[in-house]
């Protein structure tokens, strides 16, 4: 026999041994006795505050989910079930976790954690036609009809805009690109305003903007242009003034700002609510780019559908203030000063909210004077 020979045999044999000793001496990583679907049940019938501890709501509303979804193509697999996929996304969304870690809680390797979340987030997306709607245009919000303060003034108000910051990652060199005037990087290029944001939406047919008809409106903040469809308040006054000797301004603007501001703040608490449910909003891990994009959407679907589900106490109110609004000197001096960019074509639209904001803050102070 050749030498050659000889030595690819010896080869062959030693590399043949190794491996039987490998395995037979391989210590798998998931070595416990309780798997997925054993962690799966004992949540399912465990205790139910733990439950919605765990997966930000209450096993009725998962249920309805897991419905919804498979309406929507999600299946069974041969080692997961619905309610499994179900949950080790909601994990990943809820708590942050990577889809390492969430391998080692549902013994399941990192490859079949990340290939179901990703199935599950892209059919959560999917759901985004029916639980991310406009406004209802036609009938008057109860927070506004239900409070002295802001009824009737506000009754043409269909809603609050405002734009808020997702951390997301990009590949290296294009962090430059994506960083905001914050200092960390977000998903639209450059630091950019949120009236561009806005005007962005309603200018591409593609994103459907819901345009309040008529005289309707949304309340923005003073981020934006004061024009049709869109209530901002005055620039340059006082919500609340410590010192009413320091008030400088018109006293009439004041309580209308005062009003704004109080109820368009209760977008901010939907933002404070979204995020503090959905931990991985704080700053979506090391996925694509679109994959992150996705996660954001799917976080916003499952916020509505826990909002329009009956069970889930989630309403968001406007926190009355605790002293009278002849007593706004209390407060901090927030005053509001930030210009919007506009455009020549948004001059008339501008005048016409101008006037239509000046008659509201007219009647709003003759109203409280005669109370």
């Amino acid at each position: 026999m050749d030498p050659d020979e000889e030595l690819a045999i010896i080869i062959l044999v030693m590399d043949y041994l190794y491996r039987k000793v490998r395995a037979a001496t391989r210590v798998p990583r998931q070595v416990s006795s309780f798997s997925g679907h054993d962690r799966m049940m004992d949540l399912l019938h465990g205790n139910d505050r733990r439950f919605v501890d765990i997966f930000r709501m209450p096993k009725s509303c998962f249920s309805r989910l897991c419905g919804l979804l498979q309406q929507n193509g999600v299946r069974n697999t041969r080692s997961l079930s619905v309610e499994e996929q179900v949950m080790m996304f909601l994990l990943v969304v809820g708590h942050g976790d990577s889809s390492r870690r969430s391998g080692y809680k549902w013994h399941h390797s990192t490859e079949t954690v990340s290939r179901h979340f990703n199935n599950i987030c892209s059919r959560i997306v999917g759901l985004a036609p029916q639980l991310i709607r406009p406004p209802d245009f036609d009938n008057i919000p109860p927070l506004i009809a239900n409070n002295s303060r802001y009824f009737p003034y506000f009754r043409d108000c269909v809603g609050a805009i405002d734009g808020t910051h997702i951390p997301c990652i990009v590949d290296a060199h294009l962090q430059g690109a994506y960083r905001n005037r914050k200092g960390y990087t977000t998903g639209w290029e450059g630091s950019v305003h949120d009236a561009r944001v806005l005007r962005e939406a309603m200018s591409d047919p593609a994103f459907s903007f819901p345009t309040p008809p008529g005289e309707k409106y949304f309340l923005v903040d003073s981020g934006y242009a004061n024009r049709r469809g869109f209530l901002a308040p005055y620039r340059g006054t006082n919500y609340h003034l410590r010192d009413r000797r320091r008030l400088g301004g018109d006293r009439k603007k004041e309580l209308f700002n005062y009003r704004h501001a109080s109820l368009r703040n209760a977008v901010e608490r939907t933002f404070g609510i979204w995020k503090s449910r959905f931990r991985i909003l704080r700053g979506v891990s090391h996925y694509p780019l679109r994959t992150q994009r996705d996660i954001i959407i799917a976080c916003a679907v499952l916020h509505n559908f826990l909002m329009m589900s009956p069970d889930v106490d989630v309403s968001i109110t406007v926190e009355e203030d605790a002293h009278d609004e002849d007593d706004m000197e209390q407060g901090g001096d927030t005053i509001v000063q930030d210009a919007a960019p506009s455009t020549q074509q948004d001059e008339g639209h501008q005048t016409e909210m101008g006037r239509f904001r000046d008659a509201l803050t007219e009647s709003m102070w003759v109203c409280r004077n005669q109370n």
